[in-house]
């Protein structure tokens, strides 16, 4: 996403010959020139960073503000997968930045020192995309060997709003960071998942300086589903003030709610008014059509019919360029997007916020890296929509960015004077009665062969268990390899008599279910045991996941979204037979906070004459799993592993 910020750039930089500089850091920085380096305890972990040092500065060339970025590790690599890890060095070369320092060595067990000469600094390109990358490609690693680069990057700088981790998979014996800029330039920060504040260093001259340096910062492994890179130990600054021109607070929600609405909300020019209005009508709106039907048919003709690319180009951002070819960037699609329903008097709300997974928004820390996904608000149905993700649609946006706080923008018109407000406030995730699973199977015997059975199956899925197949159903050619699809997630040794699908329309996605039914005959449910039978009943509803745990849970889990399961099994059970085992069809777990159940698992049976009516349903309407309830929420999950196992034992009355 690229935020329009240029107008700050003057209201920083105005002042700054006001000030004198020293040179760069990095000028005077080096590794040691005899190294010893030794671990400080003996360890069998794969790997240990004996020193991980990242310095930010910003400094004026001239005019210009410019950013040095310096990484420097030091690494101990004890274990073949380590040093096949670590034998590439990447190094965030562009076509903007420039290498001033870049340099590695491996100091092997015994002391000797292997310097990367210019021929092992190598640069590559990425097949899929073009861009060139340049690594150190590093030789003569053994175990127990240190590896150590240094480099130097000048670019342009980033300083809305920038995060920089200080933990990672691995220990780390020494981390440090360092921010220098000219007098004028103030920063703030703020430390995220306990990692001490950032201090400034008062004994630094001629330049300001804050520092946060650690010893042992223990490593953090990866879990399942977990958050992990929202809760490493990192820190994010931004800019504050210019104490030079009295500038105070640059980076605030309040100038970017201004700069985007000046972007996303122009006056249309009388081309741009037809262009549009010629769009509109390639829509065939039906004039019966209520607002939220045509909020869908935008969208998914948007999704459908414009190609999108992601990179910056002003062509692609050119609203008369983009009705006429149907090609734009990232912030092209949203203009287009609010041009279409503006001009349909519908007004959303532009949303800005992040990937919880990957960083959860903070509601007090104003900084531009937390803006980086683009939502649609409607606040008469308080309902999402995610522009730039082609595979989501009206009413359910790309879940990692909901159940998160967000950035409203929204335009007031009073008279003649338009502007924007930004407000920060939460983004609900879609409820768990909208994505929903619902299976209802019915099973009979066959009277010669009570090995096999004929299935009857009726199912239906809502939400986001719909949005990777409704939408698209115009685009599958066949659509009995889609029903065979569902019937072999419950057995692959099926012969099916009938298929059929049920509102597979792409435009009745939000509004009905998309519903599978079919008839087939299996034997893969049932095994004789001499005059008894063993009927596999939780086979039935396929394969179900479930929750290893063989070390204690540190790290939350984070869920996508919000579901429910609705499960109905009628076993029409054979003449002469009754079920001996029906009490381990019982399953109930659950897991409620505040008098509000979170998530569970219920399984029962109904026996009415030789018909066995088996329920099995299953909640979770919560997204974010702390560690003290991970226990419970595990088992819950592990309930609809335990029904997967049952088995009914049939004999003879």
């Amino acid at each position: 996403m690229k935020l329009k910020i240029s107008l700050l750039t003057a209201l920083l930089f105005a002042f700054h010959i006001v000030f004198s500089q020293e040179n760069p850091f990095f000028k005077g920085y080096d590794w040691a020139a005899n190294p010893n380096y030794k671990i400080a305890e003996e360890t069998a972990e794969d790997m240990v960073a004996l020193k991980e040092k990242a310095v930010t500065e910003f400094y004026f060339e001239e005019d210009d503000l410019i950013e040095y970025f310096l990484e420097h590790k030091i690494l101990w690599l004890n274990s073949d997968d380590a040093i096949e890890e670590y034998n590439k060095i990447y190094l965030p070369f562009s076509s903007t930045a420039e290498l001033e320092v870049n340099k590695a060595r491996v100091i092997t067990p015994e002391g000797e020192l292997i310097d990367l000469d210019e021929s092992k600094i190598l640069t590559a390109a990425d097949e899929e995309t073009g861009r060139q990358y340049k690594y150190f490609a590093l030789e003569g690693i053994t175990k127990g060997s240190f590896i150590e680069y240094l480099y130097v990057v000048k670019r342009q700088p980033a300083y809305m709003g920038k995060k920089v981790y200080l933990q990672d998979e691995y220990n780390i014996e020494k981390a440090e960071f360092d921010l220098f800029s000219p007098e004028n330039l103030v920063f703030k920060f703020k430390s995220f998942n306990g990692l001490p504040e950032v201090k400034e260093d008062t004994l630094t001259r001629g330049k300001l300086h804050w520092k946060i340096h650690l010893d042992k910062v223990e490593k953090l492994e990866t879990e399942y589903q977990a958050p992990y890179n929202a809760s490493r130990n990192f820190v994010v600054y931004k800019i504050d003030r210019n104490k030079a021109g009295n500038v105070s607070d640059i980076v605030s929600y309040s100038k970017v709610a201004q700069n985007l609405y000046s972007f996303y909300f122009p006056e249309y020019s009388k081309k741009e008014v037809e262009l549009i209005n010629d769009f509109i009508k390639e829509l065939e709106l039906s004039k019966k059509a209520d607002e939220e039907t045509i909020i869908r048919k935008v969208d998914a003709y948007i999704k459908t019919n414009l190609y999108s690319q992601d990179v910056y180009s002003d062509d692609l951002e050119n609203l008369e360029l983009i009705l006429t070819n149907k090609v734009a960037n990232e912030s092209g699609v949203l203009k287009l997007y609010i041009a279409v329903l503006k001009t349909l008097n519908i007004n959303p709300e532009i949303v800005l916020t992040s990937d919880r997974n990957e960083l959860r928004f903070d509601p007090e820390f104003e900084a531009n890296n937390f803006l980086t996904d683009f939502l649609l608000y409607f606040p008469d149905y308080e309902k999402f929509l995610s522009p730039n993700a082609s595979g989501t649609r009206y009413g359910f946006p790309m879940p990692f960015v909901t159940d998160n706080y967000g950035l409203f923008i929204k335009e007031v018109v009073v008279g003649d004077y338009k502007s924007a407000v930004g407000k920060i406030k939460y983004i609900e995730p879609v409820t768990v009665d909208k994505t929903v699973d619902i299976m209802k199977i019915t099973v009979d015997f066959d009277e010669d062969n009570l090995t096999e059975n004929t299935v009857h199956l009726d199912r239906s899925f809502s939400g986001y268990y719909a949005m990777n197949i409704q939408p698209f159903m115009h685009l599958i050619q066949d659509k009995d390899d889609l029903v065979d699809s569902f019937i072999e997630s419950i057995t692959s040794e099926a012969e099916t008599t009938n298929r059929e699908l049920i509102n597979d329309d792409s435009d009745l996605f939000g509004v009905k279910p998309l519903k599978v039914i079919a008839d087939f005959t299996t034997e893969a449910f049932v095994e004789k045991a001499g005059r008894k039978y063993l009927f596999k009943l939780g086979d039935i509803i396929g394969e179900q996941s479930q929750l290893y745990q063989e070390k204690v849970r540190v790290l939350p889990l984070e869920e996508q979204f919000h579901r429910s399961y609705f499960r109905t099994l009628t076993i029409n059970i054979p003449e002469g037979y009754k079920v001996t085992n029906l009490e381990d069809i019982n399953i109930d777990n659950s897991f409620s906070k505040e008098d509000k159940k979170l998530f569970s698992f219920k399984s029962s049976y109904q026996l009415e004459g030789n018909k066995l009516i088996v329920t099995a349903d299953e909640h979770y309407a919560e997204n974010k799993i702390d560690v003290a309830v991970y226990e419970e929420y595990r088992t819950v999950i592990n309930s609809a592993a335990d029904f997967n196992k049952i088995v009914l034992l049939l004999e003879p009355k």
